[in-house]
């Protein structure tokens, strides 16, 4: 039987095709920071923080996918890998400036997700897609 310290991550993908599909990841990230012990503020930051990544998903990346996983060891919280297969970020320095846009908003979502998150890391080559990792610790 498997002690507690090799138990692995409870994971679960879902796709981000829709409005509707973005509402659904807050709602399950919510779920997920909740049943990982995370404070109220906390659960916040990581809900607003996939909330605009599940958005950038869909309207700058032609959608994708977010994979959850909810993490007890070696300590509690959630991670959350986006994924998709659009154009890519040209420059990520640039991107994650606030002020900065291509679609005409405010320009502080991925700085935003980033300032919101324990972690961040970033993967995207123009016409390779994008792949950004966000986790949110107790």
């Amino acid at each position: 039987m498997p002690t507690t310290a090799t138990k692995a991550p409870v994971s679960e993908l879902q796709d981000i095709r829709t409005s509707e599909d973005v509402v659904r990841v807050r709602q399950r990230v919510r779920m997920l920071a909740v049943q990982s012990g995370l404070g109220l503020v906390d659960q916040t930051k990581i809900v607003t923080a996939a909330s605009e990544l599940a958005r950038n998903t869909l309207d700058y990346g032609g959608g994708g996918h977010v994979e959850m996983a909810l993490l007890m060891l070696p300590r509690r919280g959630v991670r959350l890998v986006f994924v998709d297969q659009g154009p890519g970020i040209k420059d990520i320095d640039a991107a994650l400036r606030d002020g900065f846009t291509t679609g005409g908003g405010m320009g502080l979502g991925l700085g935003g997700a980033k300032r919101l998150s324990s972690e961040f890391h970033i993967e995207s080559s123009p016409g390779e897609g994008t792949r950004i990792t966000i986790a949110r610790w107790k």
